[in-house]
């Protein structure tokens, strides 16, 4: 599903810079995205350790918080992690209520990595969902380089 919104005349930029971000991408319900996942895409959350300390995290998901996101995606970047290897990987990133991620998304696509979208409503959205979440007694840590 497709969701674009035309920023009001009361927009902020940041609105205006999330409509634009959206503009190219096909946002997935969570019950769509956990679907993608079964037949082969990756989901990955970048919600901050204490986000997902509180609320939980999705198993199977790939934990890069946001400020690495590219670095770790980009598959001719050094700092990439093994999943990373092909343009092709569908990338489906998630956060806590679907902002940041559309952002987030957009920015793999920029790189190249033409399949890459979103969770609309984000982790938010997926618990209302009643998909699978684990409260592990510690966080998983983010991945880092060649993990």
């Amino acid at each position: 599903m497709t969701t674009t919104s035309e920023p009001s005349a009361r927009a902020t930029e940041v609105d205006r810079l999330l409509a634009q971000a959206r503009t190219g991408l096909r946002r997935l319900r969570p019950a769509e995205a956990w679907s993608a996942v079964g037949r082969g895409a990756k989901l990955v959350d970048t919600r901050p350790e204490h986000q997902r300390r509180a609320a939980g995290e999705i198993p199977g998901a790939v934990v890069i918080e946001r400020n690495h996101l590219e670095w770790r995606l980009d598959p001719t970047c050094e700092s990439r992690i093994p999943e990373a290897s092909s343009r092709n990987t569908q990338w489906i990133v998630i956060c806590a209520e679907g902002y940041s991620s559309s952002l987030a998304a957009a920015a793999l696509r920029e790189l190249g990595l033409h399949n890459a979208t979103d969770v609309i409503g984000g982790f938010d959205a997926w618990t209302e969902a009643g998909l699978p979440t684990v409260h592990p007694a510690r966080p998983t840590p983010p991945r880092g380089p060649g993990e």
